[in-house]
This record gives structure tokens, C-alpha cells and sequence, in this order.
């Protein structure tokens, strides 16, 4: 009875401090363990209509492809740095663009962050990331030879963007997080390689890496919501499962071990780098999308509400991971 009366008192003196991040670092104080503060903060919904604006932007016929070193992918790059400003993240060292050579080809990742608010905490990194690179030209099917890459991966770089929106929002990150969209992936992971290689070398702390590759579509037949690729290799998805008391937000698809998945995206980089639950989230299950590196993947095939209905899912488990216990490898991997 003790304890119950404390949180309640805990309860009614934050509700007149000034920002959430506030009242939650105070309610944590109150009753000593994250599991019980976190499902008590209020998570603003995703925008469906700002994630169709991301998308149709970065896979308009004016950014033709966004082939790496192309003028279309310098656009897009710019067009992303612009919405990291505008929701409030903080150039990563001091510049959103981070520069590499992608097979002779002048390359950008795009990088913000926010820093983490707890004392110790703050030095432990999750970087949440996507591809924003696509093929550009290709051969052409039925007169279109554009790949507009509306699925693969616009839907992932608009996702990260409503993740980093709501973030900032909440306002309570107790590690620090790095937003990082990647250039040169369809290259073989260039732009990941760079940016992992990179902060191993500058000692930086990372304790998990969350991915997200084409979201535009619904799986068919499947309780959860999205797949994450390397299911076995770590805590993840039981993580994500627990924060979310509302649906089932995670499992494991056989057509992703079949295909390897797991090496074949933006996290693979980042487990090789630092040891750590590193991991993709898709709905691709390789039934609901038949337009895969084809001139086909544009905007109209793809499904703003169910991408806001993946960030809403995925946000309780982003919380989490942020401010509560590190995910752990599983041992048997």
C-alpha cells in the first residue's frame, strides 16, 4: 500500500512540471524502475500524412532513382537534412552530411542526433536507420525505365523521419540516439560500412542498431505486425513484444532466414562493427510486393497508413530500448 501511495503522489506532482521528459525522469525517481515508469508515457501518434509527403517526395520522377552520386540523390539529401532541422535534431559532430566515397562516386549519409539526458546513460548509443539510396535507371518495362524506389526504401527513410519526430516529442531519451540515413546501400552497404567503421574508430559506445527496409505494405496472414531479420540473435523481438500491450508488434519470417536477410541490409554493418543486437524491421514478406528493383516501386503501391500503424507499433519498443535495460545477444548464436 506504501509503494501504491507513493506513485500516486508521484503522479499528481508531475502533472505541473513543465516538460514530459521532466515529469518522467521525476516519476522514475518516484518509483525506481523503468518498466513501470514507460508504458505510463504518452507517445504521440505517427502522421500518415507527413510519411505519403516523405515518400512522395524522395520517389518523385524528379529524383530520378537516387542513384548514388546521381543530382537526384544530392536532392533527397538535402530535402532530408532539411527535416531533420525542422523536427529539432542536432547535426551529428556538427554536420548533418557525412561524407564518403562510394566506388568513386561522391556519396552523403545524413546524421542527426539527440543526446541522451541520463548522466551515465547518455554515452550509450542506438542508432535508428534506413536507406534513402535507390537504383535510378534501369532496363525498361513498358516504356517506364525509372526506378522510383517508393518501397525500397523511401518507406524506411520516412519512417525513421516519424520515429525522430516522435522522439523529439516525447521528450525522454536517456541514451543518446543517432538518426542515420545511408546512402550507397544498393552499392553493398557503403554508407553503413562508412558510418559504423567510423564510430568504432571514434570509440563510440553503441549498444543496438535498429533498421527499417520497405514498410510500405501489409504482410499477408500474420499476427504481427513486421518481421526483424536475425529474429534468434538477440532479445529484440520479445522486447518489442512486452512494451507493446496493444498488438503483436514482431516475429520471425522463414523466408527472411531463408534468404539471409539479416547480412543483407543496413543493420549487418553495425553487428559486425560492435557485437550487438543489430537488426532490420520489414513487411516485405515476399508475397504483398511484386516490384522489387523494378520500375513498378512507385508511390502508389505503397500504404501511408499502415507505415504510421509500424511506427506506432514499434515506438513502445523504441522507448525501451532507449531508456531501459540493453538488448542482450542470445547465447546460442
Amino acid at each position: 500500500m506504501k509503494r501504491i501511495v507513493l506513485i500516486l503522489s508521484a503522479a499528481v506532482l508531475i502533472a505541473s512540471c513543465g516538460s514530459q521528459g521532466n515529469k518522467v525522469a521525476k516519476l522514475e525517481k518516484a518509483t525506481g524502475t523503468m518498466s513501470e515508469v514507460l508504458p505510463k508515457v504518452k507517445i504521440p501518434k505517427a502522421n500518415a500524412s507527413q510519411i505519403a509527403a516523405d515518400v512522395s517526395f524522395l520517389a518523385s520522377d524528379d529524383l530520378e532513382g537516387r542513384d548514388t552520386g546521381s543530382d537526384g540523390i544530392l536532392a533527397a539529401a538535402k530535402y532530408l537534412q532539411n527535416r531533420l532541422h525542422e523536427i529539432g535534431l542536432q547535426p551529428y559532430k556538427g554536420d548533418f552530411f557525412d561524407d564518403f566515397d562510394a566506388k568513386g562516386a561522391q556519396a552523403f549519409n545524413v546524421v542527426g542526433m539527440l543526446p541522451g539526458t541520463d548522466g551515465v546513460l547518455k554515452d550509450e548509443i542506438v542508432v535508428i536507420g534506413a536507406h534513402y539510396d535507390h537504383i535510378g535507371f534501369m532496363k525498361a518495362v513498358a516504356g517506364d525505365s525509372l526506378a522510383n524506389g517508393a518501397n525500397d526504401n523511401a518507406t524506411g527513410t520516412a519512417s525513421v523521419l516519424a520515429i525522430a519526430q516522435a522522439l523529439k516529442q516525447v521528450d525522454f531519451n536517456r541514451r543518446t540516439v543517432v538518426f542515420a540515413l545511408f546512402s550507397a546501400e544498393e552499392k553493398g552497404l557503403l554508407g553503413s560500412k562508412h558510418l559504423a567503421k567510423r564510430m568504432k574508430a571514434e570509440k563510440e559506445n553503441v549498444v543496438a542498431m535498429l533498421n527499417f527496409e520497405m514498410i510500405g505494405t501489409p504482410m499477408v496472414g500474420r499476427e504481427y505486425i513486421a518481421y526483424i531479420t536475425g529474429h534468434d540473435k538477440s532479445n529484440m523481438a520479445s522486447v518489442f513484444n512486452a512494451a507493446n500491450n496493444n498488438r503483436l508488434v514482431t516475429g520471425k519470417l522463414d523466408k527472411a532466414v531463408e534468404y539471409n536477410l539479416f547480412m543483407r541490409s543496413d543493420n549487418y554493418p553495425f553487428f559486425n562493427e560492435f557485437q550487438v543486437p543489430a537488426q532490420t524491421f520489414s513487411t516485405f514478406d515476399f508475397t504483398n510486393f511484386k516490384y522489387y528493383h523494378q520500375p513498378g516501386d512507385e508511390v502508389s503501391e505503397v500504404n501511408a497508413p499502415h507505415m504510421a500503424a509500424v511506427v506506432d507499433a514499434v515506438m513502445p519498443g523504441i522507448m525501451a530500448v532507449v531508456n531501459d535495460e540493453r538488448l542482450k545477444m542470445m547465447a546460442n548464436e
